[in-house]
């Protein structure tokens, strides 16, 4: 049987951004989704997916450019999936980002809304990000050119996944999300494993002995740099972290990981110290002008944008109006960074978070900072914060949560609500899933003040903070 031919839709306007970055377009009442393109653009759309309600395509010929674009900086924008709203000018994104926490807190939680605060950009659009992971590959992601000529081509990469491709890499040549000295530090790990014969990982395989590359740095200019091996061969070990020790002298916590098993994650892992401390560390200052340091260490959380991430908690702080007399709950504390932020603004603070060598930062951020009014706790949020926890430290005022993508258990939701805090202060970085549980929320508290921020700038991505009030 021949294949179906799929339609060609010509001169077609952008209409909207959807989720996942890509574009909307309709013909009638039909929707499609379309990568690699703004609204406003006037484009012919090849069909290569269709379903009953919707289909992607692929822009193949621009007719008109929308006003709306922006010229792309980075040379890996068409195949990487990390930076996907380069093309689109920086005020339309927020634009955009705006208009998706309206559109979920509408849509999903169904409930009386304030007005929106305008959302707070980030200052820096570029090198904004602090911490990046690379991965290792004894498959190179190929060219079009590449695949189309007659050469075999078989070549190791140290990059990033090609988007749904788990086993092909891109060579990174520059990256544009995090100081050019990262770039200096991946380029040079890649040349020296090359150099010297270092087997690259295959993921289907499990075998090779480059695995990952994690670099995490400060605004206080602290480098950690981890490297990830799949087998604990100690002179390659050693001749590659003795190379990055001596070629960059700026690395403050150089660190590696023998990781066997067949998943990345590292969380399970013991994390070994080759060259200095085995943590780096942040600073910022609260509302009251007090500088204060976070340790972050190898397995710990912490915001990626550290110069949003210190608006975020100053406007967080803001929405709750601290008295400096109330018992403030921080729950998914992570490293503590807002419980200590806010300890001066409130009686005393108690921080809740899953990972426990999260917890353990967070107790020494306290020490480091003369902080001596939190108290943290590790555990599964649902299992931890119980009504004889709440009997033994004090109802909360004040409940900070700060909660992953998936946002919080709705048995934790029915807690919230059993407490029956003055105001809780949720941040997001999901307002979908911020929605479903203001939607549970709604049988005791009411939207009050909805903020937000960029921190993740030419993504979807975008961080919500909603102020929550116990209806009257």
């Amino acid at each position: 049987m021949a294949d179906k031919i799929l339609p060609l839709y010509e001169k077609v306007t952008i209409l909207d951004i959807a989720s996942e970055g890509k574009c909307v377009a309709k013909i009638d009442d039909y929707v499609i989704f379309v990568d690699k393109v703004v609204p406003g653009d006037v484009v012919d759309i090849q069909i290569f997916k269709k379903k009953k309600s919707f289909a992607e395509g692929k822009a193949v010929h621009f007719h008109s450019l929308s006003p709306q674009r922006a010229e792309v900086f980075c040379s890996h924008f068409h195949t990487c999936g990390g930076c996907k709203w380069q093309n689109l000018a920086y005020p339309s994104q927020l634009a955009f980002k705006e208009k998706t926490v309206k559109d979920n807190l509408e849509r999903i939680a169904k409930v009386p809304l304030s007005a929106i605060s305008p959302i707070v950009g980030s200052d820096s659009i570029q090198f904004y990000r602090n911490k990046m992971d690379y991965t290792f590959s004894n498959k190179r992601w190929l060219t079009k050119e590449e695949v189309a000529s007659d050469l075999k081509i078989e070549e190791p990469a140290l990059g990033f996944h090609v988007p749904k491709r788990f086993d092909k890499i891109i060579e990174i040549e520059k990256c544009y999300l995090q100081d050019d000295r990262a770039n200096d530090i991946r380029n040079e790990t890649a040349k020296f494993t090359k150099a010297n014969r270092y087997d690259y990982y295959d993921i289907r395989q499990n075998t090779g002995l480059m695995r990952n590359l994690i670099i995490r740095n400060t605004s206080t200019n602290e480098w950690m740099v981890i490297v990830v091996f799949a087998s604990d061969e100690q002179e390659k070990i050693s001749a590659l972290l003795s190379h990055l020790k001596n070629t960059f002298p700026f690395i403050t916590s150089l660190l590696y990981v023998i990781n066997t098993k067949k998943n990345d994650t590292i969380f399970d892992l013991e994390i070994l110290t080759y060259h200095g401390a085995n943590f780096i560390s942040e600073s910022m200052q609260d509302l009251k002008g007090k500088e204060i340091s976070f340790r972050i260490s190898p397995k710990a959380f912490y915001q990626t944008n550290s110069a949003q991430a210190a608006k975020l908690y100053q406007l967080a702080t803001q929405m709750a109006a601290l008295t400096g007399e109330e018992v403030v709950y921080d729950l998914y504390t992570g490293t503590g960074t807002i419980a200590n932020f806010i300890a001066s603004s409130a009686k005393k603070v108690i921080g809740i978070e899953y990972v426990a060598d999260a917890i353990k930062d967070a107790v020494i951020n306290s020490e480091i900072n003369g902080i001596d009014n939190t108290l943290f706790f590790a555990g599964d949020m649902k299992e931890v914060l119980t009504t004889e926890f709440i009997a033994t430290h004090g109802k909360p005022q004040v409940v900070i949560t700060d909660p992953p993508r998936a946002g919080m258990h709705e048995d934790v939701c029915k807690k919230l609500l059993f407490m029956r805090s003055e105001k809780i202060v949720y941040i997001s970085c999901n307002p979908a899933t911020q929605a479903r549980d203001i939607a549970i929320l709604d049988e005791a508290y009411e939207v009050a003040k909805i903020q937000p921020v960029d921190m993740f700038p030419h993504t979807e991505h975008v961080e919500n903070i909603v102020l929550l009030t116990l209806k009257k």
